[in-house]
């Protein structure tokens, strides 16, 4: 699928936010149950490494970002990443493109760690980060619960070949 990688923006949010939608009502994407406000959500995220994945007609097929993982500055080059595909684009290789870029745009910003926690349900977003080099580190049991049911995560990481080596 021919797709353009584009810094998000909140110009691109109703589309993303409608996205993130599809993916919380699949209720193995997320432990989130609604999606937040713009103000929010770009408040909880890394101003850099932002894509949007637009298709032919400029649609936004799919989304990846940044999550800080603590303000602690020794963890200042740790992530946690979210990749987000529109139902009709996924399997079309969209999420990989936007989840090699991610990775890319993380290096470029200093990161030297992503982490993902994966409901292991969620079999097709484990294979595509294993395939963009993330390695699986564990399971988390009963980590958290949803609509009152305790749900376990996969734990997958990916370390940098090039940030923070020294």
């Amino acid at each position: 699928m021919n797709i353009r990688l584009l810094p998000l923006t909140a110009a691109h949010w109703p589309a993303v936010r409608a996205i993130y939608e599809q993916g919380i009502a699949t209720g193995n994407a997320t432990f989130q149950t609604e999606a937040p406000s713009w103000e929010a959500w770009d408040a909880a995220h890394h101003q850099h490494s932002r894509l949007v994945a637009l298709g032919a007609e400029d649609e936004v097929l799919g989304w990846a970002a940044l999550t800080p993982v603590s303000g602690r500055c020794v963890y200042a080059g740790v992530a946690e990443v979210s990749v987000y595909i529109a139902t009709a684009a996924q399997g079309k290789g969209v999420g990989r493109q936007l989840l090699q870029a991610l990775v890319t745009e993380s290096e470029h910003n200093g990161i030297w760690t992503l982490q993902a926690g994966i409901f292991p349900e969620n079999e097709p977003s484990i294979r595509l980060h294993q395939a963009a080099g993330f390695r699986l580190i564990g399971q988390r049991e009963r980590i958290g619960q949803m609509r009152g049911v305790w749900r376990n995560t996969a734990l997958l990481e990916r370390r940098s070949t090039t940030v923070g080596v020294e």
